[in-house]
């Protein structure tokens, strides 16, 4: 199998930095005509009440004072992203129509679903890396399990009975819950939600058992003192959190990790040397400093790069979650 799989992965790759990198050497900045000279529509697979969302509604606002043009974002959630993702895969290629992707859309759904209605090779190409985040055991504060191994008893007492939600089938929070399963030889409910605010609202009524989330999504019920994160699933503490310890220190499986991250793309045929320059302000605009702070607020770490870096993650996440999908046998039925 992997003898099979090796070229594709490379060619795979190879897709992916030609279109990020490579231009005709007729193209040049000074040649190119002005951009953007209309509004700016940055779509969006999550709610608009979300951490993605609400952190991009910033990104744009301060895009649109660079640009001199509305840059908005515009929230179609919902069938794991394929709404977002085909309102712009057919779009014009001018730079005026950018899609927010994370891990989710690009890496995880191709090993999750038999038939996809987009190819994210064929149909797109990277435009910027915006922002990585680690996820977060959240539960009720005043629910019954307020441990990791307490979690695990329970679930290990009631096979089936325990769930925990995410914003779509194969979101990083649901192969994270279905890989916690796997590891602590435990049978729980997986319950998709449309709206990612109705996870948090579900687990502080006691409905949804825990979800693994970010900060930025649960903060408003965390402010409000109706939902609690109990561990970290990184190797390592968060340092702007020290206090949360890891799941493998709250009692949960050793090495235990789910991160996620969030990227622009840019229909196929986008122009190289447009890309490179929407590629440009974006990354301009991450390292200002109320940008980094929001950032901060959120939870999410800042995460620079070129294009060519965007496409070389996007390739090692394919083979990573690809494995993993196989490994707890995840399915999008």
């Amino acid at each position: 199998m992997k003898r099979k799989t090796l070229p594709k992965l490379v060619v795979f790759a190879a897709a992916w930095l030609v279109a990020a990198a490579s231009s005709s050497a007729a193209e040049s900045p000074s040649a190119a005509p002005a951009y953007p000279s209309k509004v700016v529509r940055i779509v969006s697979p999550f709610s608009s009440s979300s951490g993605p969302s609400v952190f991009m509604h910033v990104l744009a606002g301060k895009l649109s004072g660079a640009w001199g043009h509305q840059v908005i974002v515009d929230s179609r959630p919902g069938a794991s992203g394929f709404i977002a993702i085909e309102a712009v895969k057919n779009a014009a290629p001018d730079g005026h129509e950018l899609l927010m992707v994370s891990n989710a859309h690009v890496a995880i759904n191709p090993a999750l679903y038999k038939k996809l209605p987009y190819d994210p090779e064929r149909d797109f190409v990277p435009v910027a890396m915006v922002y990585r985040t680690p996820y977060f055991f959240a539960v009720s504060a005043s629910g019954p399990y307020p441990t990791v191994p307490a979690r695990i008893e329970a679930a290990k007492a009631n096979p089936g009975k325990l769930s925990y939600g995410s914003s779509f089938v194969g979101s990083p929070p649901h192969l994270g819950g279905a890989m916690f399963e796997f590891l602590t030889g435990t049978k729980m409910i997986h319950v998709p939600f449309k709206d990612q605010t109705q996870i948090y609202v579900s687990i502080a009524n006691g409905d949804v058992s825990f979800a693994l989330s970010t900060l930025g999504s649960a903060l408003p019920l965390i402010k409000a003192g109706r939902v609690k994160v109990i561990a970290i699933a990184q190797k390592q503490r968060l340092k702007s959190m020290p206090e949360v310890p890891t799941v493998e220190e709250a009692g949960g499986p050793a090495g235990f990790e789910v991160d996620s991250w969030l990227a622009l793309l840019a229909p196929r045929g986008t122009p190289g040397a447009l890309v490179r320059r929407i590629h440009a302000e974006v990354s301009r605009q991450l390292g200002d400093p109320d940008v980094l702070g929001r950032m901060q607020a959120f939870g999410f770490e800042p995460a620079p790069g070129t294009l060519e870096q965007l496409a070389e993650l996007i390739r090692a996440d394919t083979k990573k979650y690809g494995d993993l999908v196989r490994r707890v046998e995840a399915t999008a039925d």
